[in-house]
C-alpha cells in the first residue's frame, strides 16, 4: 500500500516548529524535525514514523514546508496549497489517501485526487457545521456519537484509535514533582471544563499546580491592557486560573511535562457530548500520569477506580484530586496499571492492522 497521510498544525504549535526548523531548511530536513518532535503522532501511522519508502507524510497547511517541496519539484512559489498537496500525491503514486485536516480539504478535494489514490478517508473527531465530507470513503474517529453525526450528514464511518506514541516509553520514570497538571485549551467553548479549573486551582496553596493554557483570542484580547477597559468580564479567566496559568506546551514538551506530573487533569469540550477519550487521556496514560477526567463513556482500557479516576462535577473533581495525593502510592498503582494496558491496547503495530482493515472495508 502506497500511503499518504496529510495532517495540519495549531497556530501555536507553529512557533515552536519555526524555531526547531528555520525557513532556510529544505523539505525533508523540516518535516524530519517536525516527526521527530511529535506533534500529533498518535494519530500518525506506523509506516509513516518508520520511514518506509512507500509512505509519504506533509502537513499541507505548512507554508513554508510546502513550498520548499514545489521549489525543489519546480512548481511555482505562488502555487495555491492545494495545487501543491495534489502535485505531491500525483508524484508519489499515492494509493491511500489519509487525511486528518478534511475541513480544510473537504468533499471538493476529493474529487480532484489523481487516478492512483484508490481509498480516500480521513479523520474527524468533532462535529463541524456545513463541512461535506461525503467524498471520503469513510469518515474515521473514536467517539460513536460523533461518528452518528457523520453518518447522518451521508457519510460512512468507521471507528478508529489513537495509538501511543513509541517514544513515551522515555518519559516519567523518575521523580513527579508537580503535582496537578492541566494542558489544554480556555476559550466560550469551555464553559464546563473551566469550572473544573477554577475550583481545582485551589490546591494551588498547598500542591504544586501548573495549568499550560491555549487561550483564545478573545481571552487575550480581555487580559490586554485595552481589553481591561472594554466590557469583557466573562471572556478573562478566574484570578485563581490566571495567577497559575503559564503559556501551552506541545510535542516532546509535552510528554516531558507529563513525565513529570503525578495527576493530569482532563476535561472535554462542551461538544463532546457523552463520550471520552480525547488525545489528552492517551497522551496522560502513555508517559504514565494518573489520569483525572470528566465521567463518560470512555475506550477500552480506561476504567475509574482501576486504570485511571473520574469525577462527575466541579467539587468532585476536587474533591478526587486531593484524595490521590493524599494516598499517591495508591495512585501511583493505578497510573502504572493504566500506562501499561493502555500501551499494550492501543500499540502502534495493532493501529496499523486496524487501519489496513478499515481502508480495505470502505
Amino acid at each position: 500500500m502506497r500511503l499518504f497521510q496529510n495532517s495540519g498544525l495549531y497556530p501555536s504549535y507553529l512557533v515552536r516548529l519555526n524555531m526547531l526548523a528555520p525557513k532556510t531548511l529544505g523539505f525533508e530536513e523540516r518535516r524530519r524535525i517536525f516527526l521527530e518532535d511529535r506533534f500529533g503522532a498518535l494519530h500518525f501511522l506506523q509506516p509513516v514514523l518508520n520511514g518506509d519508502a512507500d509512505a509519504f507524510f506533509t502537513n499541507g497547511d505548512d507554508h513554508i514546508l510546502q513550498r520548499q517541496w514545489a521549489r525543489e519539484y519546480g512548481i511555482r512559489a505562488e502555487a495555491p496549497l492545494e495545487d501543491i498537496l495534489l502535485a505531491q500525491i500525483e508524484h508519489h503514486r499515492s494509493e491511500v489517501f489519509y487525511n486528518l485536516d478534511p475541513v480544510r480539504y473537504p468533499s471538493a478535494f476529493v474529487r480532484k485526487l489523481p487516478g492512483c489514490v484508490r481509498k480516500a478517508v480521513c479523520w474527524r473527531a468533532v462535529p463541524s457545521g456545513q463541512a461535506d465530507l461525503t467524498a471520503y470513503d469513510a469518515v474515521f474517529g473514536n467517539f460513536p456519537s460523533i461518528l452518528d453525526f457523520w453518518r447522518r450528514k451521508g457519510c460512512r464511518t468507521a471507528v478508529f484509535f489513537p495509538a501511543i506514541d513509541p517514544v513515551m516509553v522515555e518519559y516519567g520514570h523518575g521523580e513527579r514533582p508537580i503535582d496537578v497538571l492541566f494542558v489544554g485549551g480556555y476559550s466560550r467553548h469551555h464553559s464546563i471544563r473551566a469550572k473544573v479549573l477554577e475550583q481545582v486551582a485551589k490546591l494551588a496553596d498547598t500542591w504544586q499546580v501548573i495549568y499550560c493554557l491555549d487561550a483564545s483570542r478573545l481571552t487575550l484580547l480581555a487580559e490586554s491592557p485595552l481589553g481591561r477597559l472594554l466590557p469583557m468580564q466573562k471572556h478573562r479567566r478566574p484570578a485563581a486560573i490566571a495567577k497559575i496559568a503559564k503559556p501551552p506546551v506541545f510535542a516532546r514538551q509535552l510528554y516531558d511535562l507529563i513525565g513529570r506530573s503525578k495527576i493530569v487533569l482532563n476535561g472535554a469540550i462542551d461538544i463532546a457530548g457523552p463520550d471520552r477519550g480525547n488525545m489528552r487521556c492517551f497522551e496522560s496514560m502513555g508517559c504514565g500520569a494518573l489520569l483525572v477526567s470528566d465521567a463518560g463513556n470512555y475506550p477500552d482500557g480506561m476504567r475509574a477506580g482501576e486504570t485511571m479516576e473520574t469525577y462527575d462535577s466541579a467539587d468532585d473533581a476536587l474533591e478526587i484530586i486531593s484524595e490521590c495525593l493524599r494516598s499517591w502510592p495508591r495512585s501511583a498503582e493505578i497510573a502504572a496499571r493504566g500506562r501499561s494496558q493502555i500501551s499494550e491496547i492501543y500499540s502502534k503495530s495493532l493501529q496499523w492492522s486496524q487501519f489496513v482493515g478499515r481502508v480495505a472495508q470502505a
